[in-house]
């Protein structure tokens, strides 16, 4: 997969050596430019916008969240609790979306006090969970309830991460869509799009429009999911505007947008340090950043972060972590420091999906997180972690 994100912003002239290595900094004033365009767009378009846990989830700055958007949508449990918590506001004005692929019966009536949309992947799931949300509902807690649909409407670059694969398991074939499957629904919610503009979210709704129209009067709300890159420079937000405002004219129903990348775009960086240097064919730096620890997706994607400083044409570099994985690979580098142990180096665009994906295979260290803020050069410490840390995770 290709980045479609990387520019270095204020981290340009920040000092890798203010913090410890490994680190991710985030840029306070950059989540702020983030959320000041989606929150134009919302306002413009006439919708509701909720930030996605999933891909984001730094809780310190969840009052800075909840001041720009409407919300929250979590996938799961978890997610749905720390969007209360830390997201809503002490009023609990902001609203919780849950949807899940599956549910645990165990979990749904903690889901049902958090929550004001519960999302199910399929009708049978919602059928047979239906006393649950009724019990709760005899004791006072009010919430939606949405089903997620399949378009069959493939938008994807790579087909593992496009919900409308063939044989998918993410939402409800269209093609199956009966009335039946829709008492006691007060919302469909679609999400087929990652890292994309607003075209195929038109042809998307283009393709499941004409089968959803009839059911258009008995519903309360439509949620076109995540994977809008909003807030990168070359979205068309005029066009999603506009499409927005159509949208909400033709159907009558309240709409949702449910950006994640979008919240943190080129916010945040991975601050690390080389530790050593073997030729092997090549230079080969072993750094103390993990590919599959704190940036899983280099390898699952798989795709190669961008990083700053870089210098096109120079000489390559491989970098690897400090794992026992022989695939701990980050990928092939023109450095813009000597390849020495002791110097820094820094992956751009590293605040979404690497945070919330790190572990601690092997006992690799975690990254410390900081914020900084580019517009005042304040620089906080937010958190540390240890070999408790790691402890606590086994047994």
């Amino acid at each position: 997969m290709e980045t479609r994100a990387g520019d270095p912003g204020a981290f340009a002239r920040f000092d890798l050596n203010r913090v410890p290595s490994p680190a991710f900094v985030v840029d306070a004033a950059a989540i702020r430019r983030n959320l000041t365009i989606l929150k134009d767009v919302r306002d413009r378009g006439g919708i509701k916008m909720l930030a996605a846990l999933k891909a984001f989830s730094m809780w310190s700055l969840g009052p800075t969240v909840s001041a720009y958007l409407d919300g929250v949508c979590a996938s799961g449990l978890y997610e749905a609790r720390l969007g209360r918590e830390e997201y809503t506001g002490l009023d609990e004005k902001g609203e919780v979306a849950t949807y899940c692929a599956g549910y645990k019966a165990a979990d749904l009536p903690e889901i049902c006090v958090l929550s004001d949309h519960i999302i199910f992947n399929s009708p049978g799931q919602h059928a047979r969970f239906r006393p649950i949300l009724d019990a709760q509902r005899a004791q006072g807690m009010s919430f939606d309830v949405g089903l997620r649909i399949n378009p069959l409407h493939a938008e994807g670059e790579v087909a593992k991460y496009d919900p409308c694969q063939p044989n998918s398991r993410l939402g409800f074939p269209i093609d199956q869509l009966l009335p039946e499957h829709l008492e006691g629904v007060d919302g469909i919610h679609f999400h087929t799009l990652c890292e994309q503009d607003f075209v195929p979210l038109g042809r998307t709704w283009a393709s499941v429009e004409p089968s959803l129209k009839r059911f258009f009067p008995q519903l309360k709300w439509l949620n076109f999911g995540g994977g809008h890159h909003i807030t990168r420079a070359d979205y068309q937000r005029d066009e999603l505007v506009a499409f927005l405002q159509q949208v909400r004219r033709e159907t009558g129903l309240d709409v949702y947008l449910e950006p994640g990348e979008a919240v943190a775009l080129d916010a945040g960086i991975l601050v690390g340090e080389i530790l050593d240097v073997i030729d092997n064919g090549m230079p080969v730096a072993i750094v103390d950043i993990s590919a599959t620890c704190h940036m899983p997706d280099v390898i699952e994607a798989p795709y190669r972060p961008a990083m700053l400083g870089e210098q096109p044409g120079g000489d390559l570099v491989r970098l690897g972590g400090p794992s026992c994985l022989a695939g701990d690979i980050i990928g092939d580098y023109a450095l813009p420091v000597p390849a020495e142990p002791g110097r820094r180096i820094a992956f751009l665009d590293q605040a979404h999906y690497s945070m919330v994906k790190t572990n601690t295979f092997n006992g690799v260290p975690l990254p410390s997180i900081w914020l900084w803020d580019s517009e005042t050069d304040e620089l906080q410490e937010i958190r540390q972690f240890s070999y408790e840390d790691f402890k606590s995770r086994l047994s």
